[in-house]
């Protein structure tokens, strides 16, 4: 398997283990998402400090917020944009201070404006990316996934995936069922929401959690068609596997991006915080990014070194098709989502 494979591979594990992994700088803890310990956006932390620092792995955001409410103490977590706000709700975190982080300034606004105040910036965003159809190419038509409806065809019964994260699966049932934002849905749109999934439960072979899982899915052939991020895909490539990533399916896609927030209180040193930040946002971190994982870096000077083929390549250029942006929800709203979701998939 690719290296890329055997890094993910790893995470996952040291996840599972609830430690941290290849514990290394004491003076820095950090609580990231599976496969994130990626080395080129690590190195410019490494030369100044010598080392990585330390990482406990999450699968999800609601499995992070939970793990930090809790009491877990670490010194900056990586939730996507649709969760911050019960970070600063609960008053877990403290605003970044962007003087010392220089390229924040290439930060473009849209990602920053929600989570500016008259403190500072409390969320700082570092990724971005898409969920959208990943499939397998030599077994799927391409015009059975021109549509959404592909996840309820019996023709695919048992031969699907869903990610099995909040914000991704009712993305794709709103959108599915006609609804481009998740702004002010109303009741009779979430419960239309929710009856398109229960259609779709009974095909699902698997809720996928890690993207190493999906690409191994997907891989073995027991998965043909996948609602996916761009990561098990990146994967895929990387084995010169069949795989196709439709961002463009009639009722739309969805995109996201994801971040830092630092927290109030935490254990090591808040220059090394900084050190960090600065380490991913730098200019040779979105290369790294972009071949580990397939994602794109937060930072549109360091994106414009890359050329548009390689960002084609990737699935991470700009599309002109529907997306439903994965913006901050309200703690009501998150919850009713996850409530929900953990009935459907119970089958009820």
């Amino acid at each position: 398997m690719s290296r890329f494979t055997t890094l993910l591979a790893g995470t996952a594990t040291a996840f599972l283990l609830g430690t941290a992994a290849n514990a290394a700088d004491p003076d820095l803890k950090i609580l990231d998402w599976a496969g994130w310990e990626i080395d080129g956006m690590l190195q410019p932390y490494v030369d100044k400090n010598g080392e990585k620092p330390s990482y406990v792995f999450f699968a999800d955001d609601d499995e992070a917020f939970q793990k930090v409410s809790s009491g877990f103490k670490a010194d900056a977590v990586h939730p996507c944009a649709s969760s911050f706000p019960r970070y600063k709700d609960a008053g877990l975190i403290e605003p970044w201070d962007v003087s010392r982080i220089p390229e924040a300034a290439n930060i473009p606004a849209r990602m920053t404006e929600a989570f500016t105040d008259a403190e500072g910036l409390w969320f700082l965003p570092t990724d971005y990316a898409y969920t959208a159809i990943a499939y397998n190419k030599d077994e799927v038509p391409e015009a059975d996934v021109a549509s959404l409806q592909v996840f309820k065809d019996p023709k695919y019964a048992g031969r699907i995936a869903l990610s099995d994260n909040t914000d991704d699966v009712w993305s794709l049932a709103l959108l599915a069922t006609g609804v481009t934002s998740w702004d002010n849905v109303t009741d009779e749109q979430f419960a239309a929401a929710a009856a398109w999934l229960r259609e779709v439960n009974p095909n699902v072979r698997a809720y996928w959690s890690d993207p190493s899982e999906l690409s191994q899915l997907m891989a073995s052939g027991e998965v043909l068609i996948a609602w996916s991020w761009n990561d098990p895909v990146a994967l895929l490539q990387a084995e010169n596997f069949p795989v196709g990533f439709n961002r463009a399916p009639v009722e739309g896609a969805t995109t996201w991006f994801c971040g830092f927030v630092n927290m109030k209180d935490g254990p090591g040193s808040e220059d090394k915080v900084y050190d960090f930040a600065n380490s991913l946002l730098a200019h040779s971190s979105a290369q790294p990014l972009l071949d580990a994982i397939g994602y794109a870096l937060a930072n549109d000077a360091a994106m414009a070194t890359i050329p548009a083929e390689a960002q084609q390549a990737a699935f991470i250029d700009p599309i002109s098709t529907t997306l439903l942006a994965q913006t901050p929800v309200s703690q009501e709203f998150r919850a009713k989502m996850i409530e929900e979701f953990e009935l459907i998939k119970s089958g009820f």
